[in-house]
């Protein structure tokens, strides 16, 4: 009995020791101080990004093992945020979540204080979303892409399209569009899509491509007409909606996205650990219905995916920009 006795009591120490290893090596050390992790988004609060973060924290905080701590930090199209996501410690303590504006910033800025690519380590792209190219139904009389071509293609100085603003996402998404169908037709910048789509409506723009959320509603009251969707495949909430590779323009994809990166120069293990627990959290059936409601489709791409992904996106929009002509606002 004292021999099992003392086993036992050494299997205890053993245990404890073993223990204590696991708490100081580099991917538990991340929630073994009970900190929380500060997720920096580099947009403000309510807006779309931001939305998809406030949707993931109790996920995330049960997945990662601590409190999640939301900080918006937006100015200069998300730049401010990014150089603290980029300065951040390097132990995955610190995380942020950007979206394709990333990629978009480096050519509409004069400036960018950093490297887009080498200043950041890239864990997942978590969400993509298609949007949705909308005319006015009582200005526009074509309802198929071949149609719509053809319309503009007739009369193109009798046309305007609307963004929310000068090299933004829906900007590009309709300098492609334009592009692609060999029409050169007048821009119109607004400041967000708010004031964007109520001039669609009203007839004083007659297009633009719009998030399929904020669209929805004006197109089932009839208001906007949708014409189809800039994504590979139809989206399963527009199921009727063809795409515009199916409808005239083969080939033709355009979709934004959210990501997770961290500061360049996170360990592979730590890297791992955090995929790991994004992972987890986007398997939660409150997060998955949230991000459906919001119009996106989630993905969770590797962190080996999602660097090259980020230099395919890269010189994507480096084309579409000098394409545009845009320059920031």
């Amino acid at each position: 009995m004292r021999a099992l006795a003392f086993f036992g009591r050494r299997a205890v120490i053993a245990l404890s020791l073993l223990g204590l290893a696991n708490a100081l090596s580099p991917v538990h050390a991340q929630t073994a101080d009970g900190r929380p992790l500060r997720l920096i988004v580099p947009n403000q609060a309510g807006s779309g990004v931001d939305a998809v973060a406030r949707a993931m924290t109790n996920s995330m905080g049960a997945a990662f093992g601590r409190p999640i701590v939301i900080e918006n930090l937006p100015g200069s199209g998300g730049m401010i945020g990014t150089q603290q996501i980029v300065r951040a410690v390097k132990d995955g303590s610190v995380l942020g979540m950007v979206s394709s504006n990333h990629v978009i910033n480096p050519f509409i800025y004069k400036r960018v204080p950093f490297d887009a690519i080498k200043d950041i380590t890239p864990i997942s792209v978590i969400a993509t979303s298609a949007v949705v190219l909308v005319v006015n139904p009582d200005t526009v009389k074509a309802k198929t892409t071949r149609e719509f071509i053809a319309e503009l293609k007739a009369n193109p100085k009798l046309f305007a399209y609307g963004s929310a603003g000068n090299g933004t996402v829906l900007h590009l998404a309709a300098e492609y569009f334009t592009s692609e169908a060999d029409v050169d037709i007048q821009h119109v910048p607004y400041k967000g899509t708010g004031a964007m789509t109520t001039d669609i409506i009203g007839g004083q723009v007659h297009f633009g491509m719009l998030p399929l959320v904020v669209a929805a509603p004006h197109i089932k009251s009839g208001k906007l007409r949708a014409i189809a969707v800039t994504s590979a495949k139809r989206n399963s909430a527009f199921p009727d909606v063809p795409t515009l590779a199916e409808t005239g323009l083969p080939g033709f994809e355009f979709e934004s996205w959210i990501a997770l990166i961290g500061p360049a120069g996170m360990t592979a293990p730590v890297v791992a650990d955090a995929y790991r627990r994004i992972k987890d959290t986007m398997a939660h059936k409150e997060v998955q219905d949230s991000f459906l409601a919001q119009g996106f489709t989630l993905t969770t791409t590797t962190p080996e995916q999602t660097r090259p992904f980020f230099v395919t996106e890269l010189e994507k929009h480096k084309k579409l920009v000098k394409r545009s002509g845009a320059v920031a606002d």
